[in-house]
């Protein structure tokens, strides 16, 4: 079976082989056979340190297929049904997931520590304990949702993470006010959610802001009303807000200096909401009186923060009603063979989101 992998932490490229065996298939397990999967930034941080992850290990968390097999005891699935892979289960009996907060539950995480795959050489973890840069996978059963047969797998594998992502943070961790004024700070795939989410609520302005000019052409499409490069932010904060600040203001790098730069650009009692999954070790400085005078809220946004079941389904009809485009943000699509093109892509900056296609 063929799989990209890395082999040490650092490396800025994959190496594809074919002597790879996905293992741990049982009870209460699934074997999927990836169709297509998407590369979220996510993924290179975790190449690069960013996010803490066991090599050797496959990425890929975004990604969508067929079921191969069924372990003992799985009785909502059976083989060929398509699915799309999800990173975070809820198991539904945790606290976190008690009190309704499923994007907070801990179980998938644990599953991260066990290899999903061997080689010759010995075991292989994958990404977030899915790890879908591979023609098959073994996951949860929990981890395999079954999606409809109109939706596309290349569509579902975005659906899986990077559009849940940037949707939620919009529509249930700010739940933005109609009419309100809103920037986003990193318009790739997980931005441009954010903002298709902020034009579904009602945002009045959205100023997209990145480096990258097509990714800023790309926000205009998708609902911006204005973009700009980041020295650009202060001027449009002036034009927009008059000086005061932005409504709500959306951090989808995931470093502390953007977060920083957000947050001054939040209006006084306004919203930073934080979508970018950033370093261990990157701290991001506030001051005690500012905390307390300026009243502006700080919210996380784990995976978009809502139960993740039910925001796939609403991401669905979304789509299908065309009040948001997924089509369109697949600016490039590669076969696994390419993987470390599509990683390049991400890099300059050139691609929303790479399909690659398995």
């Amino acid at each position: 079976m063929r799989a990209a992998i890395l082999h040490e932490i650092g490396q800025d490229k994959l190496e594809v082989l074919d002597d790879v065996e996905a293992v741990g298939f049982g009870p209460g397990k699934v074997r999927i056979r990836v169709r297509a999967t998407g590369l979220c930034h996510s993924d290179l941080s975790a190449m690069n340190g960013v996010l803490p992850q066991p090599a050797p290990f496959v990425p890929g968390h975004e990604g969508a297929g067929e079921i191969v097999e069924v372990g003992d005891g799985v009785g909502h699935l059976r083989a060929g049904d398509r699915v799309v892979v999800c990173w975070l289960p809820a198991c539904g009996v945790c606290p976190a997931c008690k009190r309704g907060q499923t994007e907070l539950c801990l179980a998938g995480f644990m599953n991260a520590g066990t290899p999903n795959f061997r080689r010759p050489g010995g075991d292989v973890f994958g990404f977030a304990g899915t790890g879908t840069f591979t023609e098959e996978v073994v996951v949860d059963a929990g981890c395999a949702v079954p999606i409809p047969d109109d939706v596309p797998f290349d569509i579902a594998a975005l659906i899986g993470c990077g559009v849940t992502t940037g949707l939620g943070a919009a529509l249930n961790t700010a739940d933005v006010e109609a009419g309100s004024s809103v920037a986003v700070i990193g318009c790739g795939g997980v931005g441009i959610s954010a903002i298709q989410g902020a034009r579904l609520k009602g945002a009045a302005e959205i100023v997209a802001v990145d480096p990258v000019a097509s990714r800023r052409e790309a926000a205009l499409r998708f609902g911006a009303t204005r973009a700009v490069a980041p020295e650009g932010l202060g001027d449009a904060k002036q034009s927009v807000t008059a000086g005061e600040g932005f409504d709500y203001v959306f951090e989808v790098v995931g470093r502390s200096a953007t977060a920083r730069t957000a947050y001054d650009h939040t209006r006084r009692g306004g919203t930073l909401v934080v979508v970018g999954a950033g370093a261990m070790d990157d701290f991001l400085q506030l001051n005690m009186f500012e905390l307390f005078f300026d009243e502006k809220r700080i919210l996380p946004s784990m995976y978009g923060g809502g139960d993740v079941l039910r925001s796939y389904e609403r991401t669905i009809a979304l789509w299908r009603a065309g009040r948001i485009d997924l089509e369109s943000l697949i600016t490039h699509r590669v076969p696994l063979a390419g993987i470390n093109e599509a990683l390049d892509q991400m890099r300059s900056g050139t691609a929303l989101r790479t399909c690659i296609e398995i």
